[in-house]
């Protein structure tokens, strides 16, 4: 079970540990807290037997990387730990699985099956075992997709859809925009997959004005996403690609605005984990559109469907190939290779609309769209030629197509063999851009050209997987800082908010229209210094004393890169052995680059990366 945190995590021992739980803890399998849980449901449900409570602490240790559940009969064969080899944490006294199922079955910490005592705090479904809370979150999200699937949706009638289509998606080689659109029309839930730059956000505009053509305009629709970067984006892209829609669509749409998943949900007073709108007082909306939702954790994706109208479609848009929600589930990969639904969208209907699109289609993406709803678009307008070509590798876990790839001479991928925690050579190109990105920088800050510092700014970003330690974000922006020192005269030496100074925002402020994520840069102008943001395409400028969370940016985790593009993107690979070392976070990282991606790491890690996929328990991707 590959771990999901943003740094490797190194064990805390609890010292009245005892049995497995202290073996198990020693080794580095569990932490602390792990074991403390443990230990408490041992006492609360008088729970004798240990290799129960190694079950819950496993179990516990399983949420905290992400997943949903434990697979009691894999859980030995898939348990990693950072700096511990493999051979090592296999040797531990692992139960034999069918006497351990059996023995948690028994427990009275357990119910077991989906029709079990609901006063349990523990859930075993087949070979899964659940905390109760993150059992009963899946569930709400299984019964709403059965319910969803249970009542059709009423579509336009054939002629009228048939010249929507032709107006809003043109005649042309298959496009699958156009079945994305035709798929969501004939069902209550769809999902529009595919990676950076595939035109997901235009399909979504021309999906939903499609939707509106019967009703006039009628619709009541609301966009969001995880995060106030996402949303923001989501907002002005949706609304660019509207505005070159033909008038009557144009005018059926009006103009669309997006917000956070959870100021759709609505604050509730007194309440950390619900919100406004639930089950009692649902959402006053006919569609929902979620875009990034690959980042929408488990709970924060049932409470949205439960405060969903029966009536309402929901599009779920995001790329389910990168990096997932940091905190429990990944909901869209789970729904995306979910088994096959009882009710398809009917082959004739498909036919009759996108027959040519149909064609361009492999019999598994065929299935995808007619059982699940699920359409990957898979023309990437962003990138192309080779770095489309490593993306591709990559998102496949074809590590020798991706080493291949890697060391084809190409201007537009340099690959760095070396380990950056024992030597810095071969890095004279990667402190050339990044020296040379910053001398610009800093002479556009300085002169108070706040356009020019901020594309400055966005032309080049240094990307590490850890946080801390020789691969880290703040060893390399120390790094950073000490080579722009020895070039540029002066700088730093003006204060805390010094010209030229790159500015990461580290959590949301609405009343600046800031965003967790936001990146930007101080400048001078009129004798003192400014922050400079690009908000919706304009440049604001801000008094640096209405800031407060923000940090200096010369390095950049993968995480905190999702949804942003730069022009060349150069990523610190972890070392082979670290459970960061993934599929989904190499291909997070190089999918940001529009024309240039360094790699800097040794082969066997960059193989490790895309060798491993991120593995997250769950039972929501295994049944219909």
């Amino acid at each position: 079970m590959t771990t999901t945190s943003l740094e490797p995590h190194r064990a805390q021992l609890a010292l009245r540990a005892d049995g497995l739980l202290a073996m198990f803890n020693q080794a580095g399998v569990l932490d602390a807290a792990d074991v403390h849980v443990a230990q408490r449901l041992e006492r609360v449900g008088r729970e004798p037997n240990e290799i129960v409570s190694l079950a819950v602490a496993l179990v516990v240790r399983a949420v905290r990387q992400g997943s949903v559940c434990l697979e009691l009969a894999k859980v030995a064969d898939t348990t990693a730990v950072d700096g511990v080899a493999p051979e090592d944490v296999a040797a531990l006294p692992w139960p034999e699985p069918a006497a351990w199922e059996d023995a948690v079955a028994a427990s009275p910490l357990v119910s077991t099956g989906r029709d079990g005592p609901a006063d349990r705090p523990l859930q075993l479904v087949g070979e899964l075992l659940y905390l109760d809370r993150y059992w009963r979150q899946e569930q709400i999200i299984a019964d709403y997709l059965d319910a969803a699937i249970d009542r059709p949706v009423a579509t336009p009638e054939p002629n009228s859809l048939r010249r929507a289509l032709t107006r809003l998606f043109p005649e042309q080689p298959p496009d699958r925009q156009r079945l994305a659109a035709v798929v969501a029309v004939h069902r209550r839930v769809s999902i529009v997959a595919g990676g950076p730059g595939t035109g997901k956000t235009t399909t979504v505009a021309k999906l939903l004005a499609l939707l509106q053509v019967p009703v006039g305009g009628a619709l009541r629709i609301a966009l969001a996403a995880p995060t106030g970067k996402a949303a923001a984006r989501l907002q002005q892209t949706v609304n660019e690609a509207t505005a070159n829609l033909e008038s009557e669509d144009r005018n059926r749409l009006g103009t669309l605005t997006a917000s956070t998943l959870h100021r759709l949900l609505g604050y509730k007073p007194g309440s950390t984990s619900r919100f406004l709108h639930d089950r009692d007082n649902r959402l006053p909306f006919d569609v929902v559109v979620i875009d990034e939702a690959s980042m929408v954790s488990l709970t924060l994706m049932s409470r949205l469907v439960e405060a969903l109208r029966p009536s309402c479609r929901l599009i779920l848009v995001g790329d389910p190939d990168q990096l997932a929600s940091v905190e429990v589930g990944a909901v869209l990969g789970d729904l995306v290779e979910r088994p096959a639904s009882r009710r398809a969208t009917p082959v004739e209907e498909l036919d009759a609309y996108v027959g040519a699109d149909l064609a361009d289609l492999d019999s598994e993406e065929r299935a995808a769209a007619r059982m699940r709803g699920v359409v990957r678009l898979s023309h990437a307008h962003r990138f192309s030629g080779d770095i489309g070509a490593l993306a591709d590798a990559i998102r496949v876990g074809d590590a020798e197509a991706t080493l291949q790839v890697v060391r084809t001479p190409s201007s537009m991928i340099d690959f760095i063999e070396v380990d950056v925690a024992e030597s810095l050579s071969g890095l004279d190109g990667l402190r050339e851009e990044i020296v040379s990105a910053g001398v610009e920088m800093v002479e556009a800050a300085r002169a108070g050209d706040a356009d020019r510092a901020l594309t400055s700014l966005d032309g080049h970003r240094l990307m590490c997987a850890h946080r801390e330690g020789p691969y880290g974000v703040t060893r390399w922006s120390r790094q950073v800082e000490e080579w722009l020192t020895e070039i540029i005269d002066g700088y730093g030496d003006d204060g805390f908010w010094y010209v030229g100074r790159p500015l990461l925002v580290t959590s949301n402020d609405h009343q600046l229209r800031l965003f967790n994520g936001d990146s930007g840069v101080v400048v001078e102008a009129d004798g003192r210094p400014w922050a400079a943001f690009r908000r919706e395409g304009v440049v604001s400028l801000i008094a640096t004393s209405r800031l407060s969370d923000v940090q200096t940016m010369h390095a950049l985790s993968v995480h905190r890169s999702q949804g942003s593009e730069f022009t060349g993107v150069s990523v610190i690979l972890p070392p082979a052995g670290s459970p960061l070392a993934t599929r989904e976070l190499l291909y997070t990282a190089v999918t940001r680059a529009r024309k240039h991606v360094r790699i800097i790491g040794t082969e066997d890690a960059l193989l490790e990366a895309v060798r491993r996929p991120i593995v997250r328990a769950s039972g929501l991707g295994r049944r219909a």
